[in-house]
């Protein structure tokens, strides 16, 4: 007869419900943006500058100098946002039913019982009051060289909505249901794909080089709307294929669950199109992200038009993950592999780009 399985450590049970693991996908592409802000920079130095000398036409302080400290902020708030997301639906499936003891994926604390469904939304509000706290104090307010200070609507957007999906994504009953949203679920109405791709792509690639156009250069977004567009026009084109790698590990997810994700009512697109739709949509998204490397390389100036093919030495990496998902028969269980596979991707893809853009810095 088999045993009861032993309960973790305290340390270990946080640790499982907060999947530190999966943090690459929201952390990495802000960092991506970090390299795109320094590529911008030595391409528009004196209208990235924001304090220019008018004698010499130079700038009176280092670009780059708030950059990093602007970077780690914001990776934080996208760590903690997704660490909230991740509590809210270690608690929310279980308390929908899509968690059971049928389940084929990795160990959810909630569901194994190691915490109750109190504690696990209590670690994820205080996360999310610590999201919040560096979103209202490094990420909303905007501060520039006349000494003016005021709130950007884009920020306060961005800041907000990430901080609402982190418990839509799995919906009520709580805290939604308190305020008469409990039937909303960007995860169980067939939403979750897009809801990676738009923040787990453009805006963790392109709020990096937006905070440091508008903090620091002091480009309005209201006021400079086109010239704002422009210099993020290659940075928002980047958070593309990031944004496609970064929606497979969530095709992965539910083309595995999607059997108990029936019996839950939770609507994936893997639920709602089949498994061949699950598994093609996987193949196009890794096709189109290294589509993109050629059109980079087509958009570079020749000097340094070779280093967008660097995220191309991740190819091999897809191979067996393409066999696996795509091509493969594998399914339920044997697809928690290549949940980790799909994140492991997408991080070398992003540093391979970052490297990329570094090395191009330099030239």
């Amino acid at each position: 007869m088999k045993g009861k399985e032993p309960k973790p450590s305290t340390f270990q049970i946080w640790k499982l419900a907060a999947r530190p693991h999966t943090l690459t996908a929201s952390v990495a592409p802000v960092f991506v943006g970090y390299a795109l802000t320094l590529r911008l920079i030595q391409q528009h130095p004196l209208a990235l500058c924001g304090d220019v000398d008018e004698t010499n036409h130079t700038c009176n302080h280092n670009n780059a100098a708030s950059l990093l400290p602007v970077t780690i902020q914001f990776a934080a708030f996208a760590g903690l946002i997704q660490i909230s997301t991740n509590l809210h639906n270690d608690y929310a499936d279980f308390v929908k039913g899509a968690d059971t003891d049928k389940r084929v994926g990795q160990a959810r604390a909630t569901q194994k019982g190691w915490l109750t469904p109190y504690e696990t939304c209590r670690g994820c509000v205080l996360c999310l009051m610590a999201s919040l706290f560096i979103g209202m104090r490094y990420l909303i307010p905007t501060d520039c060289s006349d000494g003016g200070s005021s709130a950007d609507p884009i920020m306060v957007f961005i800041v907000l909505s990430s901080l609402f999906n982190a418990v839509a994504y799995t919906g009520g009953p709580f805290p939604l249901g308190y305020i008469g949203l409990g039937n909303i679920s960007i995860g169980y109405s067939g939403l979750g794909d897009l809801f990676v791709f738009l923040y787990f792509g453009i805006v963790a690639t392109v709020s990096v080089p937006y905070l440091y156009v508008t903090k620091t250069a002091c480009i309005s977004p209201l006021e400079d709307t086109t010239k704002l567009l422009q210099l993020l026009q290659y940075p928002f084109l980047c958070s593309i294929p990031i944004g496609f790698l970064a929606t497979n590990i969530i095709v992965v997810n539910n083309l595995r669950d999607r059997h108990t994700d029936i019996h839950a009512g939770k609507r994936t697109m893997a639920v709602r199109f089949g498994a061949t739709f699950a598994k093609m949509e996987y193949l196009l998204l890794v096709v189109a992200s290294y589509a993109f490397c050629v059109y980079f390389y087509l958009l570079e100036a020749e000097s340094v038009r070779w280093t967008t093919l660097l995220p191309l030495l991740s190819l091999p990496m897809s191979i067996p993950q393409l066999k696996a998902v795509a091509f493969g028969g594998k399914d339920g269980q044997m697809l928690n592999e290549h949940v980790g596979g799909a994140a492991k991707l997408q991080l070398v893809y992003c540093i391979l780009m970052t490297a990329g853009c570094l090395i191009a810095n330099t030239r």
